[in-house]
């Protein structure tokens, strides 16, 4: 293992960070605060509780994991994909560091970065209501696992995307709208049955389930299969990592 090469661009990417941090902290905590206000306000006013639970509240976990998703796949997407653009991706691969150091630098940066955002984000959330955590070590392992797992499917996308308008595609017009409809803000059971059937297929219900069972106990699908289906995933986008690199799918000239 090249330690000294995983640092170097592990530390690149951190310090990218620090030159960008209106964009990469500032500007997503802003958001999610007015998600929170703007939520919590009008939908508030009208549901009170869910579960037991006061609205603004529940919402919390799901808030989250809106954040978390998004600016997962956005910092390993451009960390990636900004070599390709400017073609020293090419040094990089003719290097002595593996596929794997590569992965291994840009995700982990990536996830490190997203992993500190929802921190801070649930931090300011404790400013707007009071907050309890059940279950801390669920609560970290499932914000480590997503952050991992959505950097991976980050970095996937920048390896793919052959311009900048490619990069914001998957979360745009996917993403986002399958967190929308993953129970960020209300709970899959106040769905009509037939709804609630469909809403399984959608993978985010897995994710922000199991999330908020940390914070509270409550969850829309069992936390065993939540934490199935998201180690399922990560897997998946292990794999089409190393067939990408394996094959050279977007890398060759």
């Amino acid at each position: 293992m090249n330690w000294h090469a995983v640092k170097a661009i592990y530390a690149f990417e951190m310090a990218r960070t620090r030159r960008t941090l209106m964009q990469s902290i500032i500007s997503p905590v802003i958001s999610t605060s007015l998600y929170f206000v703007v939520f919590g306000a009008a939908i508030g006013s009208r549901i009170q509780e869910v579960d037991g639970i006061s609205y603004g509240a529940f919402i919390v976990p799901g808030l989250i994991m809106l954040s978390l998703l998004t600016q997962s796949i956005s910092n390993a997407s451009f960390g990636i994909y900004f070599p390709k653009f400017t073609g020293t991706i090419y040094e990089l691969l003719s290097a002595p560091i593996s596929y794997f150091e590569i992965t291994l630098s840009y995700v982990g940066a990536a996830a490190t970065k997203s992993l500190l955002l929802g921190l801070i984000i649930l931090a300011t959330a404790g400013l707007f209501v009071p907050l309890r955590i059940e279950h801390p070590v669920w609560m970290l392992l499932f914000l480590v696992l997503t952050s991992v797992t959505f950097s991976l499917v980050g970095f996937i996308i920048g390896l793919w995307a052959d311009n900048f308008e490619k990069l914001q595609v998957v979360p745009l017009l996917i993403v986002t709208p399958l967190t929308f409809l993953g129970g960020s803000f209300y709970s899959i059971k106040m769905l009509p049955e037939a709804w609630q059937t469909v809403a399984l297929f959608n993978p985010v219900v897995y994710l922000i389930s199991g999330f908020r069972w940390s914070f509270y106990g409550l969850a829309d699908v069992d936390v065993g299969i939540s934490l199935a289906m998201t180690l399922a995933f990560m897997l998946v986008s292990v794999a089409i990592v190393a067939w990408i690199f394996k094959t050279g799918y977007k890398l060759k000239k």
